[in-house]
């Protein structure tokens, strides 16, 4: 058994959704299927009527309610949105001051296994964090094509196919109409996606979001990197032999 490691999540912020209501208000509104939460987390997002992403959470089972763990820059606009779309359901949303803890290794008790990939490790939701060691999180993220909210995950601008949110657990095309719906179906069923984020080699580096060219051509943008990987976001049809970002060269894996 390997033992666990931690850190808090200082970054994170952790809302409540309650009411008679909440598990249908959820399910009617975000993309991931509510009623996953009896195995565990679910990682979902919720979209503008456009398909665009405007923010990626994990939603975290409780009694009589359910955690929403989100990046700390898109509370606020998430409360404000789901407060939009209550009209008269039953349901009350409210921050918490719970923390996060994310780790590797064992899960603690109470802890839940990171729903998007087993690199991921665990996540806990207390009053108390404690001290814990650092963990490099973006090497883990860049080795497994993982986006994260405000670098790679821009609202009213991702799409979160292009993102891979399909492999990351986050969308369920079964589970019925969720805002953004059509557009996300769409682009699943009747097209064949162009453009996407996947993780490439790199020698050098350069500053996110830096302009990728092929053949001195745009062919997309280089974003978090590490350990000679890098996460871009390319056009699939240009992103052939070296690329060039700045001073750096990338190639495909």
């Amino acid at each position: 058994m390997v033992q666990a490691i931690g850190e808090a999540a200082d970054d994170r912020r952790v809302l409540e959704v309650t009411g008679s209501d909440h598990m249908a208000f959820l399910q009617g509104l975000v993309t991931n299927d509510v009623g996953r939460l009896k195995d565990g987390l679910v990682y979902a997002a919720i979209l503008s009527p456009q398909g665009k992403y405007l923010a990626d959470f994990f939603l975290v089972p409780g009694k009589d309610r359910i955690l929403v763990d989100v990046n700390a820059d898109l509370a606020d606009s998430l409360m404000r949105r789901l407060m939009m779309y209550r009209l008269r359901a039953d349901v009350a949303i409210r921050p918490t001051d719970l923390r996060v803890t994310r780790g590797l290794g064992s899960a603690p008790e109470g802890a839940f296994e990171d729903p998007r990939h087993v690199s991921l490790g665990w996540r806990r939701y207390s009053d108390d964090v404690g001290s814990m060691p650092k963990i490099d999180w973006d090497a883990i993220r860049v080795a497994q094509c993982i986006p994260e909210t405000g670098v790679e995950l821009m609202p009213d601008d991702t799409y979160i196919l292009e993102a891979g949110f399909e492999r990351l657990k986050g969308v369920d095309f079964r589970k019925g109409c969720y805002v953004g719906q059509e557009v996300t179906a769409r682009m699943k069923h009747k097209t064949e996606l162009r453009k996407g984020f996947i993780t490439v080699e790199m020698d050098g580096s350069a500053p996110v979001g830096t302009e990728i060219t092929a053949d001195g051509k745009p062919a997309g943008r280089v974003f978090t990197q590490s350990g000679g990987l890098a996460i871009a976001y390319l056009r699939f049809d240009r992103a052939e032999g070296e690329m060039k970002a700045g001073d750096a060269t990338l190639r495909l894996k």
